[in-house]
């Protein structure tokens, strides 16, 4: 029955993922005065599909995926001895992708990640105005660790560290876990609104406290806590988090569009690690991985309850939509990143890239990433048995 409703939950998440990034394209492309040819979700044959003032709109029975294609929009690869497409053409004069100005195309590339962007800021409004927000208020102090000796208290308020501004439980995560190497650091914090400033060594975490965070992270349900970042070896200050406590709608908004760019440097940094070795091709999910990772956060959590299962993938749908709009804005070609990156070469040049060499690169991206999928595919597969 889990797997069942993960796979659901699964194809659900994934389509409003890429609605949305398709409807970007689509509206500004709208909004530029460029015909779309054909609105879709998933891929292979359809399942309906309706003509609304030229521009077909469609569901096809692969549920991963989608497009926005535009006339003209397709790289260079136009047939232009196709008689039908030709004619096509002729009748829609000014409203090719190709004709308009580098700089209304650069927005409607952008536009789709844009859109994920923005709907994971208004997932994160919604999620901190049902479950709180993720303060970084100590609750207590381990015994035996730094934080216990430097005089913090339950109560206080983590400020910053080695001047990074800390605003949410995570932010200290990610300090301590990308950036700190070694020695002592610097810690403020508020108590009682008054500020102060202690200097502490962190300890490599113990399998001990470990185990107790991981208990503390169940009970605290709906946080974007370190489960879903790349597993690294953990120095710790030493202290438990108070949990989740309810803000003002302004903090809210402030803290949902933080929350944004926490993922994507987080995105970011992960790639990073990618690139220099700390982490494998192996680690990348595709549909499969992370239709079990659903399904697992649907089990771990469905004792407490629906509302909390849905606040639990809300958060995970965050992650997964700031995750699609960074890797589409990467400069890979068949991605609105590598298109974005011919557009930059345009501005630079003041005349367009050859369609020609613009097609083979496209093809060449495809051809990549369609390798890259099977493997992430096969992958996913191997690490379920």
């Amino acid at each position: 029955m889990d797997t069942v409703v993960g796979i659901i939950a699964t194809i659900l998440i994934l389509g409003i993922l890429v609605f949305v990034h398709e409807f970007g394209h689509f509206i500004i492309a709208k909004r530029n005065g460029v015909h779309v040819v054909e609105f879709s979700l998933g891929f292979g044959p359809n399942i309906w599909s309706k003509t609304i003032k030229g521009t077909k709109y469609s569901i096809k029975w692969i549920p991963f995926g989608g497009a926005c294609q535009m006339l003209g929009g397709d790289m260079g690869l136009m047939d232009m001895e196709d008689e039908e497409y030709a004619k096509m053409i002729q009748e829609m004069e000014g409203k090719l992708f190709t004709e308009k100005s580098v700089w209304a195309r650069m927005a409607i590339l952008f536009a789709g990640p844009l859109f994920n962007f923005l709907l994971a800021f208004v997932f994160a409004v919604i999620l901190f105005t049902f479950a709180g927000v993720d303060t970084p208020r100590v609750g207590k102090t381990i015994e035996g660790y730094p934080a216990e000796a430097a005089g913090l208290q339950a109560g206080d308020v983590i400020y910053s560290v080695n001047g990074h501004r800390i605003l949410t439980q995570r932010d200290l995560s990610l300090y301590m876990q990308f950036t700190y190497k070694e020695g002592p650091i610097t810690v403020v914090f508020e108590r009682d609104g008054e500020k102060y400033t202690v200097e502490l060594v962190p300890m490599e975490q113990t399998q001990e406290m470990a185990e107790e965070e991981k208990q503390q992270l169940h009970q605290n349900s709906a946080t974007s806590e370190d489960e879903d970042e790349p597993a690294t070896r953990r120095m710790l200050i030493g202290f438990q988090y108070m949990g989740r406590e309810d803000v003002g709608a302004l903090r809210i908004l402030r803290l949902s569009g933080h929350e944004v760019v926490y993922w994507i440097r987080v995105t970011f940094k992960s790639l990073g690690m990618l690139f220099t070795g700390k982490a494998s091709v192996n680690d990348l999910s595709g549909p499969v991985g992370i239709t079990s990772v659903v399904g697992e956060t649907v089990k771990e959590t469905k004792e407490d309850g629906a509302g909390m299962v849905l606040l639990n993938l809300l958060n995970l749908t965050i992650l997964l939509s700031v995750n699609l709009g960074v890797m589409n804005l990467l400069p890979i070609p068949a991605l609105d990143g590598g298109r974005l990156l011919f557009c930059f070469i345009e501005v630079i040049r003041r005349k367009p890239v050859s369609k020609e060499k613009e097609a083979y690169v496209t093809i060449a991206g495809f051809l990549f990433l369609l390798a890259l999928m099977i493997f992430v595919l096969f992958n996913d597969i191997r690490k379920l048995f």
